[in-house]
């Protein structure tokens, strides 16, 4: 035995580790042991264990042992263990090999079917885990781990790669009477879905690109979350020196490419990932639960961390949650329907929302020449959106731009130029200049003309996170 577990303790100093040295085996052992412990060292990770000749044979499992027999998870083969580690829970100071929480995931017995160098069969008892498993050598200390059994939960389903977000309808004011409708403030800043899974998260934008790497800071909330899988809604935010969300802070994170400047902008522009939904939960769809389920599932999931928070809802009282959202210098509200099911990709009008400043996406379609000072560069963008396959043309926007902004909107529209205008519907100025219809941006203003042009509209910044084809007029 102490030629086995001669690794384990060399790594270790039992002086300053509560982890448990080398003893004497059990005597007389009963039914075989295991445990699989949840440890959140550099990297979250469980360790499975499974008592063999006085010692616990280990892997470590990046991703969790799995549940569903159509994936293999790596298990990466690592030292013995003495037997008293079976039973150990705690923090494992900095400093030393493994340092960080250690949690008893699950424990029970097992049964052999096959043990060789290459190939380990059990049948697992535990409070968790329970069936056949097998893990598989494939190079060096590299193994996987199967589950052989059909799911433990026969109605469990595979993650899906993407669930379409659902869509709020633009409303002037809050439904009444509001006693069916819950309200949440309105966040001026990325939807994101986050795919959890194993401890790791998947972000992606409305428009389905990946947008993981962009945002690091939330890539802790899969330690948080641990051994759930989950798919949730929510809004990337940067705040202001307010505390605002501002749209403005946000655009310096967006479409960011090189994990150098990434990590710089994480440090001036810091974001906070809102959550508002949870579609997804441990193998179980929840889209045809009510809003109300779906949000006391996600509030038990206690998400709140530097990163992320689980801002609450109020059932009732749109006018007053208005008022102070317009208090607050916030974009406006959202009414969800207390009954309404998730709605994948529609805008059926169980949720709205309710804006403090008229404020949409808009697809540019070319640029007039500055003059003055903006010689050389946009002088005005001509913008407008899709109605079914039609582009249609909403009006030139002159203001809002900032010598930053006009050198990346000359840069971003040269490559994409062409001589024919984009517009199906409506005429834009004869001196204008035509791009293809590939940028969207964010325009605020007055409100819509009779002739369904936009008055006083000013650029708030290029969207990168929206595809051109999903941009539609909002309101009257």
């Amino acid at each position: 035995m102490a030629k086995k577990l001669a690794e384990y303790e060399a790594k270790r100093d039992f002086k300053q580790t509560p982890e448990p040295g080398a003893k004497l085996p059990r005597k007389e052992p009963k039914a075989p042991r295991f445990v699989v412990q949840e440890h959140h060292a550099r990297r979250l990770h469980w360790d499975f264990r499974l008592e063999r000749d006085s010692v616990l044979v280990s892997w470590a499992v990046p991703k969790g042992v799995p549940a569903d027999p159509k994936k293999n998870h790596l298990a990466v083969h690592v030292e013995d263990h003495p037997l008293d580690y079976i039973g150990f829970a705690g923090d494992i100071p900095t400093g030393n090999y493994g340092a960080g929480h250690v949690a008893i995931w699950d424990h029970g017995t097992y049964e052999t079917e096959k043990w060789s160098d290459r190939e380990v069969m059990v049948i697992l008892h535990g409070k968790r885990l329970q069936g056949r498993y097998v893990l598989f050598r494939t190079n060096g200390e590299n193994w996987m781990i199967h589950r052989m059994d059909p799911p433990q939960d026969p109605e469990r389903k595979p993650m899906p790669e993407r669930i379409e977000p659902m869509m709020a309808k633009l409303v002037t004011k809050p439904p009444a009477p509001d006693d069916a409708w819950g309200f949440e403030f309105k966040w001026d800043g990325i939807r994101a879905e986050a795919y959890v899974e194993g401890g790791t998260v998947r972000l992606v934008s409305r428009s389905g690109e990946i947008i993981t790497a962009r945002y690091p800071e939330v890539h802790a909330m899969g330690r948080a979350l641990g051994s759930k899988e989950v798919v949730l809604d929510g809004e990337i935010v940067a705040l202001d020196d307010k505390g605002r969300p501002s749209f403005e802070e946000i655009q310096q994170r967006m479409g960011l490419t090189s994990e150098t400047e990434i990590r710089r902008k994480m440090k001036e522009v810091p974001v906070t990932y809102m959550l508002f939904d949870l579609m997804w939960q441990d193998g179980h769809p929840l889209l045809k639960e009510t809003y109300v389920a779906r949000r006391k599932a996600l509030e038990g999931l206690k998400l709140k961390g530097a990163s992320w928070q689980t801002p609450p809802y109020e059932k009732g009282g749109g006018p007053t949650m208005l008022e102070a959202s317009h208090k607050a210098g916030l974009e406006g509200i959202m009414g969800k329907k207390l009954d309404s099911p998730y709605e994948p990709g529609r805008r059926s009008g169980a949720w709205v929302k309710v804006k403090n400043r008229n404020r949409q996406e808009f697809v540019i379609g070319g640029w007039l020449d500055g003059e003055g000072k903006r010689s050389g560069h946009p002088g005005a963008l001509l913008v407008g959106y899709y109605d079914k396959d039609k582009l249609v043309y909403a009006g030139k926007v002159g203001t809002g731009f900032t010598d930053a902004m006009l050198d990346k909107l000359q840069s971003g529209m040269k490559p994409i130029a062409q001589a024919k205008s984009p517009f199906d519907v409506g005429t834009p100025p004869k001196a204008a200049h035509f791009v293809k219809p590939k940028l969207v941006g964010e325009v605020e203003f007055v409100e819509w003309t009779k002739s369904g042009q936009l008055r006083a509209p000013a650029f708030k910044g290029l969207r990168t996170d929206k595809s051109p084809r999903e941009i539609v007029r909002e309101g009257g």
